[in-house]
């Protein structure tokens, strides 16, 4: 099977595109699955970045349409203007929801295995956020620990019926952190309101050392969010993170959130993270969204994304040793020092935190992104909560 046995293509004609651009404009530029699929090979050399909607709504609970989302999102995407760089993006056109939201899951699931087995990296446009679970499964043959990062004002999960709930989109995080085999190294939830979380679910994620951000903790302070989305391999975006004046597309939209310039920020943090192999965006519903706001800014989230791309400083992992200062610290109660690694391209900070005898001499210790505060608190003597919790993963 190939990628077009999943695929739709475009009709510029059923969206009102029009068929010319201007040379700098994403419409032009960006490799279209119109006629024929895109074919790639060695020689021809391949996209850096691939788009594709999923026209899945089925499971996105009390917000039907979400299926809708993709081609208006698209519409919006293909009049911006690129930046001062050379975009190498395909749009591969939408996937069709299946005989089953199962069916769905598997395509999502299977187009992504093939693009990330290429080094293309995947934008999803849904569709309900309980997509995520299916963009989840798509790491599941790499062989590695996976870092997953939720921008959302709730937490998706069901306390009283862990392991009964069928998947949606309030409860995908319950099948996420089940899921067998299990290969989930760290969960964090960026954004979230205390009033729309239960104490239980607070709980379980101190628990399981999960990391979440609660809104009001960081407003104004947008660069807390930006190590917690360094460290993960994929991010997921509820639109319904943002407040309502901001995004009206969502049933499920509030009056408390991100403003619409500080998601632009975030996707950008995600699309700068040399980890980050797939972004996907989730639960715009153009029926609530009559004069296209919302579409344009999730538009404009892409782009801050592929910015973010193609600003990426490749600094991570630690090599070579020579564009990095290396900082160590010694807490007074403990009998082993702290290391911090601040990268001399892009002033980023990362923290050492070492393996205790369940790895070879060959891999020592785990590289964890981490803030210039949290360095000073080590100086001061107090140990930071993320090298805390990152080392209870690692026993």
């Amino acid at each position: 099977m190939t990628l077009a046995d999943f695929l739709s293509p475009i009709s510029l004609q059923e969206l009102g595109l029009p068929t010319d651009y201007y040379n700098s404009q994403f419409g032009h530029s960006i490799q279209k699955y119109i006629d024929d699929f895109p074919v790639w090979d060695d020689e021809t050399g391949y996209p850096q970045i691939a788009i594709f909607g999923i026209e899945e709504g089925r499971a996105a609970v009390n917000n039907n349409g979400t299926q809708k989302g993709p081609n208006l999102v698209r519409k919006h995407l293909y009049d911006l203007y690129q930046g001062d760089y050379t975009v190498k993006i395909a749009d591969l056109g939408n996937i069709k929801a299946g005989a089953t939201v199962k069916d769905t899951y598997v395509a999502v699931k299977m187009v992504m295995e093939e693009l990330m087995k290429k080094d293309i990296l995947p934008i999803l446009i849904g569709g309900g956020q309980d997509l995520t679970y299916a963009q989840y499964t798509a790491y599941e043959n790499l062989e590695q620990r996976v870092d997953v990062a939720i921008i959302d004002s709730r937490f998706d999960l069901d306390q009283d019926n862990a392991e009964d709930m069928a998947l949606n989109s309030q409860t995908y995080l319950n099948h996420l952190i089940l899921h067998q085999p299990d290969y989930l190294f760290n969960l964090s939830n960026i954004g979230y309101q205390t009033y729309l979380v239960s104490k239980e679910s607070i709980n379980m994620y101190d628990k399981l050392f999960f990391n979440a951000l609660r809104l009001g903790s960081f407003s104004g302070k947008l660069d807390q969010a930006e190590p917690i989305i360094r460290s993960a391999d994929m991010v997921s975006f509820d639109i319904g993170a943002i407040r309502a004046s901001e995004a009206c597309g969502n049933a499920n939209a509030g009056p408390n959130g991100l403003y619409g310039d500080e998601a632009c920020q975030l996707a950008r943090y995600a699309g700068m993270s040399d980890k980050c192999s797939s972004f996907g965006i989730y639960e715009y519903n153009p029926t609530f969204d009559p004069m296209g706001q919302t579409g344009m800014l999730i538009a404009q989230m892409i782009w801050c994304f592929i910015d973010g791309y193609y600003s990426r400083k490749k600094d991570a992992p630690m090599y070579p040793k020579s564009n990095y200062i290396i900082y160590r610290t010694t807490l007074e109660a403990e009998d082993y020092e702290l290391v911090f690694v601040k990268s001399k391209k892009s002033d980023r900070w990362w923290m050492q935190v070492p393996y205790f005898g369940s790895k070879s001499v060959n891999e020592r210790f785990y590289l964890v992104p981490c803030r210039y505060e949290d360095y000073q608190l080590a100086v001061a003597g107090e140990m930071p909560d993320l090298w805390w919790k990152t080392h209870q993963k690692l026993q």
